[in-house]
């Protein structure tokens, strides 16, 4: 039987692709060494998720590998071998300010990391399908650039500039530009994941993702957006999409591809406009301050343009809108906190 090897496999879409793949048929390797526990503290340890997986997945073996560890990567690799058909690397350190506390650590994961296992998959499972989940700070601060108004509840882009009806597409230069440290490691193994492909000829495609979300999120004050007097904007895309499109790639691959992935102009919101929308899904007011600094590097407004990848992958939609998600959110931790 064909395997799926994802790395941050008890992470929010590492677990999603885990689920997804598994009713697909895959056999699951899932490598997670819980590094959010040591990033952001027990409230961000991901074993509860590393738990409900191998309870509920019958085909799930979970390595507890931390992919610093070359020599511990290529042993998995090569011990599975060609059975390897699809590699999904979710595994990240994601916080802007931790970055700059252990700019070592981080480099170490988010470039060399993934040196490893782009190196491995080469090695052991050249065929193999390499799906790498990145992000769109690879683009810097280039987006602060755009023409913005500030309106009421949240910053817009000017109406008359052509990202406004689509969003921010791949074209944007991601040099000349302020990233944070978080922003240029996984640049580097942004490019890593495209060179592979276009020089190696490996299934590679990169999916620049903004805010990716979900019930199985271990959130945590550092790996958020903040700043801007809370009216910046993201689009949000639920992980369940995004490994939807993942899996739409997987069917009919390309060779070092890269897609921004997000909800667009379907799922879009700003700090304040989620803040309201949670106090109404959850009946209550919240307890919250808002602060004009913002984290150094960080965008202002970024909804993703994914027009490229709908016109490669055009059975792919995007199904959840930000009042879905946020539904789905609020239960969850309704339900974790009365376990």
């Amino acid at each position: 039987m064909s395997i799926a090897l994802i790395t941050g496999s008890a992470g929010l879409v590492g677990s999603e692709a885990a689920r997804f793949m598994h009713e697909r048929g895959f056999d699951i390797v899932g490598v997670d060494n819980d590094m959010r526990q040591y990033f952001f503290g027990a409230d961000g340890s991901t074993a509860w998720n590393r738990a409900q997986l191998e309870k509920e997945l019958p085909n799930y073996r979970h390595c507890d590998l931390d992919i610093r560890d070359a020599e511990g990567v290529n042993a998995l690799f090569a011990e599975c071998g060609k059975a390897i058909a699809l590699v999904i690397h979710a595994a990240a350190q994601p916080s802007h300010d931790w970055a700059a506390r252990e700019p070592l650590t981080d480099f170490a994961i988010n470039a060399n990391g993934t040196l490893h296992l782009l190196e491995a998959t080469r090695r052991c499972c050249p065929d193999a399908v390499f799906i790498f989940a990145s992000t769109n700070k690879v683009y810097g601060d280039a987006p602060n650039e755009l023409p913005l108004v500030e309106c009421a509840t949240r910053y817009e882009l000017d109406a008359a500039h052509p990202y406004r009806e689509f969003g921010i597409d791949e074209s944007l230069r991601i040099d000349q530009c302020q990233h944070s440290l978080f922003g240029a490691s996984k640049l580097a193994g942004d490019i890593l994941t495209q060179e592979y492909g276009r020089y190696f000829g490996l299934k590679t495609a990169v999916f620049r993702g903004g805010c990716l979300t979900g019930p199985a999120h271990s959130a945590a004050e550092l790996h958020g957006f903040l700043g801007y007097p809370s009216k910046q904007v993201r689009d949000n895309i639920h992980s369940r999409d995004l490994v939807s499109a993942f899996w739409h790639f997987c069917q009919n691959p390309r060779a070092g591809e890269v897609y921004n992935m997000g909800g667009g102009h379907r799922a879009n919101v700003s700090v304040l406009e989620a803040i309201e929308t949670a106090q109404h899904l959850a009946g209550r007011s919240l307890d919250y301050a808002l602060a004009d600094e913002a984290r150094r590097g960080d965008h202002i407004w970024w909804i993703s343009d994914v027009r490229k990848f709908q016109a490669h992958y055009p059975q792919w939609e995007c199904e959840y809108d930000i009042e879905r998600t946020m539904r789905e959110l609020v239960e969850a931790a309704a339900e974790r906190t009365s376990a």
